[in-house]
């Protein structure tokens, strides 16, 4: 596995890990706040019969922090773009949350790249049709106004030493049952050493502000609409608890050529891929070789 910093033609540079074959291509999306770091337990599963390609978002990881440009639209641009650079005509798609969001919206703008797309994520809105906020629209606007708020009051947090960022971010893990090698490998990916000397984060709240913006808009059935390849929807334990998303999900889904529903007990949101996996990445491979026999025999 390769890992290298590539220059888009939008002048964007991304931090991407790739090992390019002759086998079926899927590409690793991960969620809002992550890096490509958080598929370390589920890249050896698909190593053997596919090639692999994960990169960090714009504002994530080792990849560039605009100013601007985090709207889904704005992320699937620099994919699709990324995928040119490498020579990459078709795709599976693994997506984690926002991972899933933008691999929702390169399936809806190019049908013709994406052959099968599994969402762990996109699985409701925010507001609106298959929203889970019920209001008017003032009171919508209203809400979104002090999600933005309380958004805005998060410090980027500073640490002295690269032991007490990990440490901190350990403890957090801990509390969640999530403390394992694999996480603990992740939490290292998303440690930048600043210029004064001080450890933090790489993804800074300037960064969420400006997803977040646009995400409290997104109306994923509109991208839905526009997809040709079958999708697998993977909701955490929370999520499938969740009537509205469960009946989101099915909404979502008859807007597509053909889907499934995968639940693992216990999954936890964006975490699942690091919380378990094997289960996980094995659910995921088992979706895109059925879509792969299917595509050969048809």
């Amino acid at each position: 596995m390769t890992e290298q910093i590539i220059l888009l033609p939008n002048g964007i540079h991304l931090h991407v890990q790739a090992e390019l074959t002759e086998k079926p291509v899927v590409l690793f999306l991960h969620y809002s706040g992550g890096t490509l770091g958080m598929w370390n337990g589920v890249l050896p599963l698909f190593g053997s019969g596919c090639s692999i390609v994960a990169p960090d978002f714009r504002g994530h990881g080792r990849s560039d922090k605009p100013e601007s440009g985090y709207h889904i639209e704005d992320m699937a641009d620099d994919i699709f773009l990324l995928l040119q650079q490498l020579g990459i005509a078709k795709v599976h798609i693994v997506g984690s949350s926002m991972g899933a969001e933008v691999g929702l919206c390169l399936a809806a703008n190019h049908p013709e790249l994406v052959q099968s797309l599994v969402c762990e994520g996109a699985l409701y809105n925010e507001f609106g049709d298959y929203g889970l906020f019920d209001g008017t629209a003032e009171e919508i606007e209203q809400e979104k106004a002090r999600v933005m708020e309380r958004m805005s009051m998060r410090a980027d947090l500073v640490y002295d030493s690269r032991e007490a960022y990990i440490d901190a971010l350990r403890v957090s893990y801990e509390t969640q049952n999530l403390w394992n090698p694999v996480t603990a490998k992740f939490a290292d990916s998303t440690m930048e050493l600043r210029e004064d000397g001080t450890y933090g984060n790489r993804y800074l709240n300037r960064v969420r502000m400006a997803y977040m913006s646009g995400y409290l808009d997104l109306r994923f059935e509109d991208y839905y609409k526009r997809v040709s390849c079958p999708v697998l929807f993977l909701p955490s334990e929370d999520e499938w608890a969740n009537e509205k998303i469960r009946a989101s999900i099915k909404e979502f889904g008859s807007l597509v050529p053909s889907y499934e529903i995968g639940h693992l007990p216990g999954a936890m949101h964006a975490f699942v891929w690091m919380q378990m996996p094997k289960e996980a990445g094995g659910m995921a491979k088992a979706f895109i070789d059925k879509t792969e026999k299917a595509a050969i025999a048809g």
